[in-house]
């Protein structure tokens, strides 16, 4: 079960949807009937692979808007880390068999919209802590919720180089989890990257 799925917002019975995906439909189907209410609208897919990767690699660029936002940057500089961002994870999904419809979808750019841009979000609220300076183990210490990207960023990119993906931004974000960057140097070697087609 994938989406925009902002836990506290549902505990309030927001309404929001959600992606339920699995390989049989009619087991999808079940899920989905079990847990559809009047604020919260299941849909099904087949498309297991890419309600993973849309789910896993959405918390490692929330973790770079995150960073530019507490690094004092506004719409446009969180709005092109999405944006890119989404490109990259489209890229290793079409590597991986994905359907590049499911990235498009609730479980793909719905989930990263609102991972990354609400404050809600553990990896968002990580990621600004990051960009104001305190290190991965002090930003620990204050939080009481584990912030996912922290822990998948190498192996997400280590994943995309196995399938020979180009991911800079989930790069550069292992970089800073890993103190080889600082936050403030990610957007200065984003930003000086040779300029290309923006389909590739």
């Amino acid at each position: 079960v994938s989406g925009p799925n902002l836990s506290r917002e549902i505990a309030d019975k927001q309404p929001a949807a959600a992606v339920v995906a699995c390989s049989a439909i009619a087991a999808a189907e079940q899920v989905a009937q079990a847990c559809a209410t009047a604020y919260f609208r299941p849909y099904t897919q087949t498309d297991v692979i890419g309600a993973e990767l849309g789910g896993a690699v959405k918390n490692v660029i929330a973790l770079a808007v995150g960073m530019a936002e507490g690094l004092g940057y506004g719409d446009n500089t969180k709005s092109t880390i999405i944006t890119r961002g989404l490109a990259e994870t489209a890229r290793l999904g079409a590597a991986l068999g994905a359907d590049p419809a499911t990235l498009m979808g609730l479980a793909g750019v719905g989930d990263l919209i609102a991972t990354c841009m609400s404050p809600l979000s553990r990896n968002h609220s990580f990621g600004v802590n990051l960009g104001k300076g305190m290190s991965v183990e002090e930003v620990v210490a204050i939080t009481s919720q584990t912030a996912e990207g922290v822990k998948s960023c190498r192996s997400i990119l280590d994943l995309a180089a196995v399938h020979g993906v180009d991911m800079p931004i989930c790069a550069g974000v292992t970089a800073v989890v890993e103190h080889a960057m600082d936050a403030r140097d990610l957007g200065d070697q984003l930003m000086s990257r040779p300029h290309k087609h923006e389909r590739h």
